[in-house]
C-alpha cells in the first residue's frame, strides 16, 4: 500500500461483527439465552436472519419468532449486555488475517475506522482491545439516525477522518453492510463469514482477508472490480 505506483485508499473503512471479530456466534448465543430465559426456542436458522440488521429490527424479529414479553428496547439492552459480558470475559475474537492487516495499514500510515451497527455499550469494549493502537475512528449504530443498510454510518466515518468516502475502501461481510458501503460510494469488499455474498455490480468479493494485501487493495482501489470467490 505504501509502494509507487500503487492504489492507495484514503483510509479503510471495517464493519465489526463478522467482518473483524467472529462474533456473531457471541450474538447467537446470546439470543438463544435470552429467549430460552422466557422458556422459548430459538435456531440457528433465525440466529441467521438477525445477521447485519439493525439492533432494534433483530429485537422485533426475536420478540415476534419466540413471542416474547419484552418492548424492542428491553431485548436490545439486555442482548447488549450479554454480549459485552463475553468479549469482557473472552476477549475480541479477532478474525485470522485482521490483526496483520491492521498492523500494515498502522505501518503504511493509512487510517482505519470501526463502523458497525451494534451500539457503544458492545463496540467500545471492541475498541478499546484493538491492536496495534486501536481504530482512528470509530462510529456505532447510536451515532447515526439510520443504520445499516443506510450509507450514513460510513459516511461519519469518512467525515471523522477528514477523507472523502469515494476514496475510501469498505470491508464488510452482509447484505446490509455491503448495500451501505456501496450506496455511501466508497469501493467496497465482501468477504463471507457466516453468510454468503452474492454477487453485485460494482462489489469485489474476496475468500478471507488473507488476500487483501497490498496488491488487491491496489486493485480494487483503482476501480477493478475483483472477484475470488467466483474463483474459488
Amino acid at each position: 500500500m505504501s509502494a509507487r505506483g500503487t492504489h492507495r485508499p484514503a483510509a479503510v473503512l471495517f464493519d465489526q461483527d463478522g467482518t473483524v471479530a467472529d462474533t456473531e456466534p457471541v450474538w447467537m448465543a446470546s439470543e438463544t439465552a435470552i429467549v430460552e430465559r422466557h422458556g422459548g426456542t430459538w435456531s440457528h436458522e433465525l440466529g441467521l436472519q438477525m445477521v447485519g440488521n439493525p439492533l432494534l429490527v433483530s429485537a422485533r424479529i426475536m420478540i415476534e419468532q419466540a413471542h416474547l414479553p419484552m418492548t424492542p428496547d428491553e431485548v436490545v439492552t439486555e442482548l447488549l449486555e450479554l454480549v459485552r459480558q463475553s468479549l469482557q470475559e473472552h476477549g475480541v475474537p479477532w478474525l485470522p488475517g485482521i490483526r496483520e492487516l491492521f498492523g500494515r495499514l498502522r505501518g503504511a500510515g493509512i487510517p482505519y475506522a470501526l463502523v458497525t451497527s451494534s451500539y457503544w455499550r458492545v463496540v467500545e469494549v471492541v475498541a478499546e482491545l484493538a491492536p496495534h493502537g486501536g481504530f482512528d475512528a470509530v462510529v456505532a449504530g447510536d451515532d447515526v439516525a439510520r443504520a445499516k443498510p443506510a450509507p450514513d454510518a460510513y459516511l461519519l466515518a469518512a467525515e471523522k477522518l477528514g477523507v472523502n468516502v469515494h476514496d475510501c475502501l469498505v470491508v464488510e461481510d452482509s447484505p446490509s453492510g455491503i448495500t451501505a458501503g456501496l450506496a455511501s460510494g466508497a469501493h467496497v469488499v465482501g468477504i463471507p463469514c457466516v453468510l454468503p455474498v452474492d454477487p453485485r455490480p460494482g462489489l469485489s468479493r474476496l475468500n478471507s482477508v488473507s488476500e487483501l494485501d497490498d496488491a488487491m487493495v491496489s486493485r480494487i482501489m483503482s476501480g477493478e472490480v475483483v472477484d475470488t470467490v467466483a474463483a474459488g
